[in-house]
């Protein structure tokens, strides 16, 4: 036995042995995450065996750094090195388990949101993740309890060259492979899962700090000359408006509301024989309603600010990071400036505090006259929950400050009840699932409540005179419920289970648009976000095709029904394609991969394009006729947004 302990600590103390155990372990960490946490959706050997192969190159590159000291500091920087890539690691497990997907440098640059997340981050995490630093905790108790002792002599360089060169043959083995598995892996990709499947989490967050580096520099070698091929497409592929509804709410005011991670699904569903949302689902039969039973959120990382983007500037948000957080200076030709210039007087409305999202920047460049934050309403503990303020007291507070602005008038509320981890402070008086997952049995509570609200809010409106003489958009801005609790939603959906097929249609959301007086109907056209702008425009009768956009007007006959998804997946009518799959609509059968290629071309091209636009810039060089462009100085937040007068609104209540 004696023999056999000396022998392992001879082992644990040879020149290499601490480099290579650390190694060994952060190895088998990384792998054993990706299979507990990521869905990478796996299709065969190859992609099996890089995901367990693609570490190796990360860990032998970082932890190499350490060799460069010796002693107890190269003890140390293993450790400190172990540290900040396992915070990477973790960080990721945490986001993507409400996101499903990764972090990039520019959610990073989100930190104005990260004060504001209350409940929602502890509920992301589990008690079993403390494994996660398992390797680290081993690594420490052998260097304190000396079963492994620092190395004095200090590293030759022609071993530490060797560890770099392993490194980098590491990764041109695994890039090789992967091209091969997935050709133009890194020039045409949408989608983070790809490069964490193929090259490792720790070889992504390089390859995104990059892509970030590079689309910055775009911006300033970019010229006029640029925006000919976007504006060319977009004029090419103006879907003109319906004669029949061209005008239809022309002079109204505009109620725009986001249904905080509503999905479809919720429509008409019933919980213990009660309906979860009673007062949409008849509005969904309302004569005077428009409701769109294929509409589909489009978001990525920017979630609900995504949606407002896409829905005020009809293109696509960006493939990292979010537009609101990373683009806020740019030019844009949004709805606020647009109608703004028509005479409208535009105002938001949000019970939370105006830098979440960066809004208090982003709304100066859509061209918004007045931003009603936190600092207005009553946000005592009994109103607010996690992300800010309760529905029902939000709507109330809100009615007054609405019924003094300027008519016509072009407004946006943004609802904060329903949103992960779907909590209330009070009852709703309405049960909660019971489908053995909190997070889901704890929606229908939530929905329910938002349904409430949204009745309460129809109510004071015609109470205040308003009503008549306004069209109210209500929109679901992206999904509630990840694939994290798929297990869950095949019960709630009474399937076997959620496959790729189910979970693509599950991204469908609600789109009511609700014109009092002007005849509605169900409507089973495929659309999304994007599309949304150029509707309302041409409702108000305001017609669209000088401006540079990607959505087309549902209502008309020209509507081109394909919804792409950030990632680079799409819905249309007749198919979804989903990581390069293709399905029949309505069954979900496999159909030939054939049949999906040319509408694939169209959605990569938009994406493309859009990303374009927004990266280079490109709004800058280009002005529709009759439009006067933004300028963001003509907008003042800090003033009293109720009276005008120039005073700090940070204590306004």
């Amino acid at each position: 036995m004696e023999k056999i302990k000396s022998n392992i600590y001879s082992l644990l103390n040879k020149k290499f042995s601490l480099f290579y155990l650390v190694v060994v372990l952060f190895w088998i960490k990384s792998y054993a995450v990706y299979q507990v946490e990521f869905n990478l959706d796996i299709k065969n050997s190859m992609q099996a065996f890089l995901l367990f192969f693609n570490p190796i190159s990360s860990a032998l590159f970082f932890f190499g750094f350490a060799l460069f000291f010796k002693g107890r500091a190269r003890s140390i920087a293993m450790i400190v090195i172990d540290v900040v890539l396992s915070i990477l690691l973790y960080a990721n497990v945490c986001y993507y388990r409400f996101f499903n997907n990764f972090i990039t440098i520019p959610v990073l640059f989100q930190t104005k949101n990260f004060g504001s997340l209350g409940g929602s981050a502890t509920a992301l995490m589990k008690p079993y993740d403390v494994l996660y630093f398992l390797d680290i905790i081993i690594i420490v108790g052998l260097i304190l309890f000396k079963v492994v002792k620092s190395q004095a002599e200090r590293m030759n360089r022609r071993s530490i060259f060797a560890v770099f060169a392993g490194a980098i043959a590491f990764f041109i083995i695994n890039l090789g492979l992967a091209e091969a598995d997935r050709p133009e892996l890194l020039t045409r990709t949408f989608d983070n899962t790809y490069i964490v499947k193929y090259l490792g989490i720790y070889n992504h967050t390089i390859y995104d700090a990059i892509q970030t580096t590079k689309s910055s520099a775009q911006r300033a070698f970019a010229d006029s000359s640029d925006v000919v091929d976007v504006e060319n497409y977009a004029k090419a592929n103006h879907a003109d408006p319906n004669k029949k509804y061209f005008g239809a709410a022309k002079g109204r005011n505009v109620i725009f509301v986001s249904l905080e991670s509503f999905q479809n699904f919720l429509i008409n569903y019933k919980l213990d024989g009660q309906e979860v949302t009673p007062f949409l689902n008849k509005l969904t039969n309302d004569k005077n309603t428009f409701y769109f039973d294929n509409f589909f959120h489009q978001t990525g990382q920017g979630k609900t600010s995504d949606a407002e983007f896409m829905m005020e500037n009809s293109l696509f948000p960006l493939p990292k990071g979010a537009v609101f957080t990373t683009k806020a200076l740019n030019t844009f030709q949004a709805a606020p400036a647009i109608l703004g210039q028509k005479g409208y007087t535009s105002a938001v409305f949000h019970g939370n505090v105006k830098s979440f999202w960066n809004r208090d920047e982003m709304y100066k460049s859509l061209g918004y006259d007045k931003f009603f934050d936190a600092n207005y309403y009553d946000m005592s503990p009994e109103n607010t929950i996690n992300y800010g303020m309760e529905d029902k007291p939000y709507f109330k507070e809100s009615m007054p400050y609405l019924e003094k602005l300027p008519q016509p008038f072009y407004t946006k509320f943004i609802t904060l009840s329903n949103h992960f981890p779907f909590e209330l402070n009070n009852d709703p008086n309405f049960p909660k699932g019971d489908f053995g997952d909190k997070i889901v049995d704890n929606y229908f509570q939530t929905a329910h409540y938002l349904d409430q609200a949204m009745e309460q809010f129809f109510n004071d409106l015609k109470a205040s005179g308003l009503y008549d003489n306004s069209i109210i958009i209500m929109y679901g801005d992206h999904y509630g419920l990840s694939e994290n609790h798929n297990k869950a939603m095949a019960k709630v959906m009474g399937v076997d289970e959620i496959t790729p097929y189910i979970n693509a249609q599950l991204q469908r959301v609600p789109l009511f648009i609700h014109v009092p007086g002007v005849k509605g109907h169900i409507d089973h056209t495929y659309g999304g976000e994007v599309d949304v702008r150029p509707t309302l425009m041409h409702l108000l009768g305001i017609d669209t095709k000088d401006y540079i956009q990607f959505g087309t007007d549902l209502l008309s006959k020209e509507h081109r029904e394909i919804v792409p998804f950030r990632n680079g997946d799409y819905v249309s009518k007749d198919y979804t394609q989903i990581s390069g799959e293709c399905y029949k609509n309505p069954t979900g059968e496999k159909a030939d991969n054939k049949s999906c290629q040319e509408t694939d071309k169209v959605v990569k091209t938009e994406l493309e394009l859009s990303d374009k636009v927004v990266y280079d810039d490109l709004l800058r060089f280009y002005t529709p006729k009759g439009f006067t462009p933004v300028n963001r100085s003509d907008y003042d937040y800090t003033k009293n947004q109720a009276t005008d007068e120039t005073t700090n609104t940070d204590n306004h209540n």
